[in-house]
C-alpha cells in the first residue's frame, strides 16, 4: 500500500506541476505547444499525357474527382508545426472528354482515345509555416490564420481503365500495355512512388476546440505512369495471347469511346483530312494505314514531363488535450 500511495502521491505532483508550468508560461507570454487532429474531404486533379499544362482550367476541372482523409499535426511555436496525413483519393483522365469539342478533335490526343481511373493512397509528413503567427496557446489563436506546407509523401497507386470486352475496370500495370517486361522494353512500372506536396491553406477558428480549414496542395511525383500511358505502343504480336491486354493498349482505331460510347467516326475523318489530307469513307480503317498508333511511335507525348495530382481539401480540426488533468483530491 505504502508503494501504491507513493506512486499516487508521485502522479498527482507530476500532473499539478505541468499544470502550473503551463499556467506560468502563459502567464509570461511562452507559447505552449500543442496537438489537433484532423478530418477533411474534397477533390483531386490529375496533369500528365491526358491533362496537358497548357490548358490549366480544362485539366483541373474537366475530370476532377474526389478525396478523403485525415492528419495529426503538432504545433511546436507560434509559427512551425509539422503534420502526419493520409488521404485516399482518386484522380482520372480520359482523351474523349478532354478533346471533344470542335477546337481539339483532330488532335493526336483524340485519336489516342485511352482513358484511364487511379485511386490513391497517400501518407505523408509535412512541415508547416504559418504566415499568421499563434498567441500563446490553442485557445487565443488568432480568428483567421494562413500557412504554407511542403514535405514528403509515399504513395501507392494502381491505374485502370475500363475493358469494352466484358465491361469491367482492369488493372493496367500487370498488363505491360506498352511492353514493359519483354525482352527490348522497359520494366513495369512500380505501383508505389515518392511525391512532394507543397500547398497553401487558410484557417478559421471556431470555438477554442475547433478549426475550420482550406487547403489546396500540389504534389510533384517522379514517375509518369500514375494513367499508365508515357512510352511509345508495343507491337501488338506480345498481346497475342491476351485479348484484354491486345484491346487496350491501343483503342484508336475504335469506333466508340470506350466510357462515353460516343461514336467518332466524323471527328476521326477531321482529323484525317487535318493532319494527312487525307478523305476516307471508312476513316476508322484508314487511320492505321497512316502509320498512327504503329509499333515504336508514341503513346504518350509528353516524355520529359511527369505525371501530377492535386488535392483541394476541407478539414475540421479539433484541438487535442495538451495538459494532464488532475483528479480532486478527497
Amino acid at each position: 500500500m505504502r508503494k501504491v500511495s507513493g506512486a499516487l502521491t508521485l502522479i498527482l505532483t507530476f500532473g499539478l506541476l505541468l499544470s502550473n508550468e503551463r499556467v506560468q508560461a502563459q502567464s509570461r507570454g511562452i507559447f505552449v505547444p500543442y496537438s489537433t487532429a484532423g478530418f477533411g474531404i474534397g477533390t483531386s486533379s490529375y496533369f500528365g499525357d491526358f491533362a496537358p499544362y497548357r490548358r490549366p482550367l480544362a485539366s483541373t476541372f474537366y475530370m476532377m474527382r474526389w478525396s478523403v482523409g485525415g492528419n495529426y499535426t503538432r504545433h511546436f511555436t507560434p509559427r512551425l508545426a509539422a503534420r502526419a496525413s493520409f488521404i485516399y483519393g482518386r484522380i482520372a483522365g480520359d482523351d474523349y472528354i478532354m478533346n471533344r469539342s470542335s477546337k481539339y478533335e483532330n488532335s493526336v490526343f483524340y485519336a489516342r482515345n485511352q482513358h484511364f481511373r487511379n485511386d490513391l493512397k497517400e501518407f505523408s509528413v509535412q512541415g508547416i509555416f504559418k504566415l499568421i503567427p499563434d498567441n500563446r496557446s490553442y485557445d487565443r489563436r488568432p480568428q483567421f490564420g494562413a500557412y504554407l506546407f511542403a514535405g514528403i509523401a509515399l504513395t501507392a497507386h494502381n491505374p485502370k481503365a475500363l475493358d469494352s470486352l466484358n465491361g469491367d475496370w482492369v488493372k493496367l500495370q500487370p498488363l505491360g500495355t506498352e511492353g514493359q517486361g519483354n525482352e527490348g522494353y522497359r520494366k513495369p512500372y512500380s505501383l508505389v512512388q515518392f511525391a512532394i506536396p507543397l500547398g497553401i491553406g487558410v484557417r478559421y477558428k471556431i470555438n477554442s476546440k475547433l478549426d475550420v480549414s482550406a487547403e489546396l496542395g500540389f504534389r510533384k511525383t517522379f514517375t509518369d505512369y500514375l494513367d499508365d500511358v508515357a512510352g511509345n505502343y508495343a507491337d501488338p504480336a506480345l498481346f497475342a495471347d491476351n485479348p484484354t491486354a491486345l484491346a487496350v493498349q491501343n483503342r484508336s482505331a475504335n469506333q466508340f469511346a470506350t466510357r462515353k460510347g460516343a461514336d467518332r467516326t466524323e471527328s476521326i475523318r477531321k482529323f484525317l483530312i487535318s493532319n494527312y489530307n487525307l478523305d476516307s469513307n471508312d476513316p476508322l480503317a484508314t487511320l492505321p494505314t497512316t502509320g498512327y498508333g504503329a509499333p515504336g511511335t508514341p503513346r504518350g507525348y509528353s516524355p520529359k514531363y511527369k505525371d501530377n495530382y492535386m488535392f483541394g481539401m476541407i478539414h475540421i480540426n479539433y484541438m487535442l488535450p495538451s495538459q494532464i488533468k488532475c483528479p480532486p483530491l478527497k
